[in-house]
C-alpha cells in the first residue's frame, strides 16, 4: 500500500504533466541554446583540466572552476575574438576592393587565360566567361551582395550587442557551474531516463566520446591546419593571410579535399602570375605540411572514437550548420554518432550470437563502421 503513491505518478496524466513542463522549460530557455551548447561542450572538454586544478588547489571546488574559467577565457575566448576582429577587417577590405574595381580581375584573368590550354579556353568562352570584362562585372556583382550581408551582419551584431554580453555571461556562468557539478548532475539525468541502464551508459559512454572526438578532430585539427596554411600564404606574399587561413581551417571540416579548396586555388594563381617558386612552396606546403597534419594528428587526437563514415562527417557537419550555425559544427557529427549508436545498440540486442561471435574473434560487429 506504501508504494501505491510512487505507482501513482507513473500515471498518464503525470506523464503528460511532466512533457509538458519540460517543453515549456525548453521554450524559455530557447533563446540561450547556443551559449548552453557551447558551455556544456567546453565543460566536458576542460574537465580533465579541472580535475587536475581541484588536485592541486586541495580540493577547492569553486576555486578549481574559476581558475579553469581563467584558462579558458585567456587561452580560448579572447585569441578568438581577436582572431574573429581581424578577419572581419581583411574579408571587408577584400569586398570593397573587388567592389570598387581596386582590384585589378583584368590583369590577373588575362594572364592566367594565356596560360591555360587551348581547350579550357574554349570551354570558358563557350561558357561566357572567356573574356575579362565579363568575369570583373561577375566579381563586381558577387562583392556588391557579399558587402550587403556583411553590412547587414554587422547591423545585427551592433543592434544585439546587449544580447551578446549577456549570452556570452551566460555561458560563462553556465560552465562554471557544469565544470563545478557537471558529472552529479549528469548521473541524475541519466538516473531518469526511461531507458534500460546499460542501454543509458552506452549512450552516454558514446556521448562523450563523440563531443570529444569531434571538438579534437574537427575543431583542433582544422585550427591546426589553417594556421599552417596562414604561415604558408605569408610566406608566399598573399594578401588577407588570416582571412585564407580561417577559410583553409573551416574547408578542413570537409573529408578528403577540405583544404585542398583553398590552398590549391592559391598555388594555381600564383604559378599563372608568374610567382614560380610562392606557387611551387603552397603546392609542396598544401601536399606535404597541411594535408599531412591531418594524417598525422587525426589518429593521435581521435583514433577510432567517433565511428563516423566519411560521407556521413560530411553531410551532418554542412546540415549542422546550415541548421544552427557554428554550432552544428558538433551538434551534426553528435546527432549523426548517436543515431549510428542506437541502431547498433539496437541490432547487437536482436543478434547477441554475432557480438559473441565478433568478441571470440577479436573483430568488431558491422554495426560499427569504421572510424573516420
Amino acid at each position: 500500500m506504501e508504494q501505491q503513491p510512487a505507482r501513482s505518478l507513473e500515471s498518464g496524466s503525470y506523464l503528460v504533466f511532466l512533457a509538458l513542463v519540460t517543453l515549456a522549460l525548453g521554450a524559455v530557455a530557447w533563446p540561450f541554446v547556443s551559449p548552453l551548447l557551447w558551455a556544456m561542450l567546453a565543460a566536458i572538454m576542460f574537465q580533465p583540466l579541472y580535475q587536475w586544478f581541484l588536485a592541486k588547489l586541495g580540493g577547492g571546488g569553486n576555486r578549481a572552476a574559476v581558475a579553469t574559467l581563467l584558462v579558458i577565457t585567456f587561452a580560448v575566448i579572447v585569441p578568438a575574438l581577436f582572431i574573429g576582429g581581424v578577419v572581419v577587417d581583411q574579408a571587408t577590405s577584400v569586398v570593397l576592393a573587388f567592389r570598387d574595381g581596386r582590384i585589378d580581375l583584368v590583369g590577373w584573368f588575362d594572364a592566367i587565360h594565356a596560360r591555360l590550354p587551348a581547350v579550357v579556353r574554349n570551354e570558358l568562352d563557350t561558357s561566357g566567361l572567356g573574356t575579362a570584362a565579363m568575369v570583373q562585372q561577375r566579381a563586381q556583382e558577387l562583392a556588391l551582395e557579399s558587402s550587403g550581408l556583411i553590412a547587414q551582419q554587422a547591423v545585427s551584431i551592433t543592434g544585439s550587442a546587449f544580447g551578446f554580453v549577456l549570452s556570452f555571461g551566460v555561458g560563462l556562468y553556465v560552465t562554471y557551474f557544469l565544470l563545478r557539478d557537471g558529472r552529479e548532475l549528469g548521473h541524475r539525468v541519466l538516473s531518469h531516463l526511461p531507458l534500460a541502464s546499460e542501454v543509458v551508459s552506452q549512450l552516454a559512454d558514446r556521448f562523450l566520446a563523440i563531443v570529444r572526438a569531434t571538438i579534437k578532430g574537427s575543431v583542433v585539427v582544422g585550427l591546426v591546419q589553417g594556421a599552417l596554411g596562414a604561415v604558408t600564404y605569408w610566406i608566399a606574399g598573399m594578401p588577407s593571410v588570416v582571412l585564407l587561413g580561417l577559410l583553409t581551417a573551416v574547408f578542413s571540416l570537409l573529408p578528403a579535399i577540405g583544404p585542398a579548396i583553398v590552398w590549391a586555388p592559391v598555388a594555381l594563381y600564383l604559378l599563372a602570375t608568374g610567382d614560380v617558386w610562392q606557387g611551387v612552396l603552397v603546392l609542396v606546403s598544401g601536399v606535404a605540411v597541411i594535408g599531412m597534419a591531418d594524417n598525422v594528428l587525426r589518429p593521435i587526437l581521435v583514433g577510432r572514437d567517433t565511428g563516423i563514415p566519411d560521407w556521413m562527417i560530411l553531410i551532418s557537419t554542412l546540415g549542422g550548420i546550415a541548421l544552427m550555425g557554428l554550432a552544428g559544427i558538433v551538434v551534426g557529427p553528435l546527432v549523426a554518432g548517436l543515431f549510428i549508436a542506437g541502431w547498433s545498440i539496437l541490432y547487437r540486442d536482436r543478434n547477441p550470437d554475432e557480438e559473441e561471435e565478433a568478441e571470440e574473434t577479436g573483430d568488431e560487429p558491422d554495426a560499427e563502421p569504421a572510424g573516420a
